[in-house]
């Protein structure tokens, strides 16, 4: 299958919902589903790290993007193919978010996936016009693959007693992180 899902946390995550939304995605902006995609659902501490050296930011944050082969979405007469790359979701600040806005970590991370693919696809939302139209793209593409799966999947879970990550990540960096991307 052409989208790689790893989940090196305690949280409890079905890689099949994410594939198929990788899949759809893809499919959806005209990239060929063979084109290959990775996700990786990590820790505050890797992600933080990630952060720092790639973006130059402390702290932990909700999604990175790495492109591959800068594949852009397909004119549709032309299906693009090859490596889109690579996407790390920390579900910690995925699980902060979504309380701020009132749904799932499912959702959210799910929203997270979407957010990211579409960085690797080229799309950015530094100026108002560019924020519209990503923000704008990420939530038809999230709705239209919830209505047509009918179902979400099973929720994004923390096994009861495990520790809070990033409690722990802030206690020992003395960082607060403010919530969005």
């Amino acid at each position: 299958m052409s989208v790689d899902v790893a989940n090196e946390t305690v949280w409890t995550i079905d890689p099949k919902v994410f594939s198929d939304l990788g899949i759809w995605v893809m499919d959806q902006m005209r990239v060929s589903t063979q084109s290959d995609l990775t996700i990786l659902f990590v820790d505050p501490e890797p992600i933080a790290e990630l952060h720092e050296r790639w973006m130059n930011l402390e702290g932990p944050t909700d999604v990175m993007s790495f492109p591959m082969d800068e594949l852009r979405p397909g004119d549709g007469k032309t299906v693009m193919e090859g490596v889109l790359g690579d996407l790390v979701i920390c579900p910690w600040v995925a699980a902060q978010q979504a309380a701020a806005a009132g749904h799932s970590t499912l959702e959210e991370m799910m929203l997270l996936t979407i957010h990211g693919i579409l960085h690797l696809l080229g799309y950015d939302h530094v100026g108002p016009d560019q924020e519209r139209q990503m923000f704008g793209l990420q939530r038809q593409l999230l709705l239209t693959f919830i209505a047509v799966r009918q179902s979400i999947g099973d929720p994004v879970v923390l096994p009861p007693g495990s520790a809070d990550a990033l409690a722990e990540y802030e206690a020992v960096h003395g960082t607060n992180r403010q919530l969005g991307h």
